[in-house]
């Protein structure tokens, strides 16, 4: 009799395709997120997680119910998005997965 395979979790995917792109944009590699994280990761939800990544890791407050439940508020400082300081890539890599929300239609 064969082992039963472990089929990893949506969570355990999304954990480990952010894991990748965000460690190389750290490192100052400067690669795009997208371009890095692997197909799996491209689902409304994973490009809300990912967009949303880089906002928390700034500082930014979230203010929706989904928002406080992904990421918490604890140390925010800003409570407009658009205070929040990024950086001209973190802007760019934004743009980059707000043109994929769009483009596969993906709710505001």
């Amino acid at each position: 009799m064969q082992p039963i395979m472990q089929i990893p979790t949506r969570t355990s995917h999304r954990r480990a395709a952010l894991r990748l792109p965000l460690l190389a944009l750290a490192a100052g590699l400067g690669l795009p997120l997208l371009a890095a994280a692997p197909a799996f990761a491209q689902s409304c939800e994973d490009l809300w997680y990912q967009r949303n990544e880089i906002y928390k890791a700034q500082g930014y407050c979230f203010n929706t119910q989904r928002g406080i439940r992904a990421f918490g508020n604890a140390g925010c400082v800003y409570d407009n998005a658009e205070d929040v300081p990024l950086s001209a890539q973190q802007r760019r890599t934004i743009a980059d997965i707000r043109h994929v929300e769009r483009r596969i239609g993906c709710p505001n």
